[in-house]
């Protein structure tokens, strides 16, 4: 992963409402909802929600397909795991390039 996109990623993330909007989409996995669902959900109006759709789309952590009528919205679940790995890609590298033993609060990352 690029450093352009992982910046793209967390500032798309780093708003309250397309947070919770992320957070709902993976509770749907890859068949994804509606957006009159993530609205109900949330309580805001469409157009709000249309707006916060939009960054994300762009930041490439959701997609969207048409239904009928209706828009579905999906979480990107490789978009994020590619976001977290670049997170973790020099987890346990000590000064001298080497592989340290190290733990998470978790698990191990390495």
């Amino acid at each position: 992963m690029k450093l352009e996109h992982a910046i793209n990623a967390f500032t798309a993330l780093s708003q309250e409402t397309r947070l919770k909007v992320f957070k709902i989409l993976i509770e749907y996995g890859s068949s994804g909802t509606a957006a009159g669902t993530i609205s109900d959900r949330l309580g805001i109006p469409h157009n709000t929600l249309s707006f916060h759709l939009s960054h994300l789309t762009q930041a490439g952590l959701i997609s969207a397909r048409k239904d009928g009528r209706s828009m579905i919205y999906a979480a990107n679940v490789a978009s994020i795991e590619e976001l977290i790995s670049y997170l973790r890609e020099n987890c346990c590298i000590n000064e001298e390039g080497e592989k340290s033993s190290c733990k998470t609060t978790q698990n191990e990352c390495c």
